[in-house]
């Protein structure tokens, strides 16, 4: 069995399923686009009935209800209803949605129980009903992910397929929430999907758009924040003003990930069942509301609010001390709610008020470079960062400070943060995974730049007493001669085509034989499994996995050309190791009219060292 030739190689592995998957994701879009709205009218259902007591989906924010004594308590019942939910019913809806979702694509296979599709939002909601300081869209990204999970469990579907899928929901869920569409695609490129396929990017883009359709159905096609668009030019001065404040608001987001996953230390320390840390978290928000208000809640009328110009000091203040406070406390009691908006409330008053100290932009051009700025830091993703700045607010006049700051953000919190917001609790759950993406160098390399091409073949006519005669050569040089690379022995005819194989054990079961005039063919296989010379080295490993064999004959056209063996999979990995640590000065500059020759490096002498040691193999 030969595996495909070179010529059939292609750029890309996906096949015509990618069509399938594309019209289950598109249709599960628009259920996402309808799970997002859906959400959101129970937010505003859940906010009206915990702070002005009334059945009615219209849109308030808790702290347009005043300052009351009594509403301290409303985030402590509706903290204590989660935990009840999360108890009762499933702990999956504790969390703000996005690691929860990393983990189910990378070490679940895309499976997520039904139940979390349904349960999910109803917690978010009652969680950032009651006055919770977070945001929707984490909750809807693990709400989408659910459906589109259990729709992969309900049809016959791999586990790549089935998290691509997965994804695809999670990601419409965010275009719905947002209306961005191409932010969301980029964030399951940045974060989710783990890979960079056809097989994933074409489904999950289908999704999003599909999702942004829909979602200006049911809500319309105006942007989540309304800015003047920015005609006049960004200055330099303007431009490092930006990475700057890229470069605070790294650290910003460092503290702030720190600060939560210390919230979570000590909440694990007390001596009581975790269904009652909501609830805990609950009182803190409270309590922090009636300090400040408008830390309540999602905020997007308080971003609103910054972007329009409205920056004082008092409103700064409360959103960078009690907001950020109150978020991170109740973070840590691992109650349900997304951190997206929360950090782009932060990074915004963070902008507003370096904003004072930078070069005179538009209204509300820092409160913008400093809200994407800080989720780039926070999450790791400064393209979904960038691209959202742009979508949020349809103001494409400021891409250029805002791509600088979110790029120099994400730069400088990648050497101070070794784990961002999304994966530092699963690293210390014992979980490990890795968010650089490459070209496998297996994949670059062919067989026939690896392989052994001095090899020990045998004719096709060879007896077992040419096993014998090698066997007793072998126990005359000792013990070192078994230390041979060479594990298989292929049998050839007149031509060099390969005409059966046998192993170094079938070799010397065939030397022990009584009847040493039997051909050796007989004692091996007729028809081995064999890779080409155009076969790629992840393919060739990928082989070997799959059969359990660690040699393959290499085969052109039905001629033996080589062996390749598990060791020579290491030729891929070293030439990466060596690309990437082995420094060297390829060019030197020389003085002009300097006589000198340049000198020709001394090519390797050519040995005949592996042919000899095949002689006397």
């Amino acid at each position: 069995m030969t595996q495909p030739l070179a010529g059939k190689l292609r750029d890309y592995s996906a096949d015509s399923r990618i069509l399938y998957v594309s019209v289950l994701a598109a249709g599960l879009g628009a259920v996402s686009a309808v799970a997002a709205w859906s959400l959101l009218e129970m937010i505003a259902l859940s906010t009206n009935a915990f702070y002005f007591h009334r059945l009615s989906v219209k849109e308030v924010d808790p702290w347009q209800a005043g300052r009351h004594w009594w509403l301290v308590l409303m985030p402590v019942l509706g903290g204590l209803i989660v935990g009840l939910i999360a108890r009762y019913l499933s702990p999956r809806v504790r969390g703000h949605g996005m690691p929860e979702a990393v983990e189910t694509i990378v070490f679940g296979g895309g499976r997520v129980q039904p139940r979390v599709a349904v349960l999910k939002p109803v917690a978010t909601a009652i969680s950032i009903g009651s006055g919770g300081p977070f945001g929707a869209e984490g909750p809807v990204i693990i709400t989408g992910g659910a459906i589109g999970s259990v729709l992969g469990q309900l049809l016959p579907m791999t586990d790549s397929e089935r998290t691509v899928l997965m994804v695809a929901g999670a990601s419409a869920g965010m275009a719905a929430t947002f209306n961005c569409p191409m932010s969301a695609t980029l964030l399951a490129v940045e974060i989710l999907l783990f890979e960079w396929r056809p097989r994933s990017l074409v489904p999950v883009a289908i999704a999003c758009v599909t999702a942004g359709a829909v979602r200006r159905l049911l809500l319309g096609p105006q942007s989540l924040l309304h800015m003047v668009p920015t005609g006049a030019p960004v200055y330099h001065s303007a431009m490092l003003g930006a990475l700057a404040l890229g470069v605070i608001a790294a650290f910003v987001a460092a503290g702030l990930s720190r600060a939560v996953h210390v919230s979570e230390h000590l909440f694990a320390k007390i001596p009581i069942h975790w269904m009652w840390y909501p609830a805990i978290g609950g009182l803190g928000i409270g309590l922090g509301g009636l300090i400040f208000p408008q830390a309540l809640g999602v905020g997007y009328s308080v971003i609103q609010q910054m972007i329009s110009g409205d920056n004082g000091w008092k409103l700064l203040a409360g959103i960078l001390i009690v907001k950020s406070a109150i978020w991170v406390f109740s973070l840590g009691s691992n109650t349900a709610g997304g951190i997206l908006a929360p950090l782009l409330m932060i990074g915004g008053a963070l902008g507003a008020a370096l904003g004072h100290l930078m070069p005179v932009m538009s209204t509300g051009a820092w409160v913008l470079v400093g809200m994407t700025s800080v989720l780039s830091a926070a999450i790791g993703a400064p393209l979904t960062s960038a691209m959202l700045a742009l979508e949020l607010t349809h103001n494409g006049g400021l891409m250029l400070p805002v791509l600088l700051s979110c790029v120099a953000a994400y730069a400088v919190s990648v050497l101070v943060m070794p784990r961002s917001m999304l994966t530092e609790g699963l690293s210390r759950r014992g979980l490990h995974l890795s968010r650089e993406f490459g070209v496998d160098p297996l994949e670059t390399m062919l067989a026939n730049q690896a392989m052994h091409t001095s090899v020990f073949a045998l004719s096709d006519k060879a007896t077992r007493k040419d096993a014998a005669d090698w066997l007793a050569k072998m126990e005359e040089r000792g013990a070192g001669a078994w230390s041979h690379w060479q594990r298989i022995f292929p049998l050839v005819d007149g031509d060099g085509k390969l005409k059966g194989i046998l192993t170094r054990s079938q070799m010397m079961a065939a030397a022990k034989q009584t009847d040493l005039s039997q051909p050796l063919r007989a004692d091996g296989s007729e028809t081995p499994l064999s890779v080409t010379p155009g076969t790629t080295l992840r393919a060739s490993a990928a082989l070997m996995a799959e059969s359990k064999l660690t040699s393959f004959p290499v085969v052109d056209s039905g001629k033996l050309v080589g062996v390749l063996t598990i060791d020579d999979l290491l030729k891929g990995r070293s030439e990466q190791a060596h690309r990437e640590h082995d420094r060297e000065r390829v060019l030197r500059l020389r003085w002009p009219f300097s006589g000198g020759a340049a000198r020709k490096l001394p090519s390797a002498p050519e040995t005949a060292e592996e042919k000899e040691e095949v002689e006397n193999f």
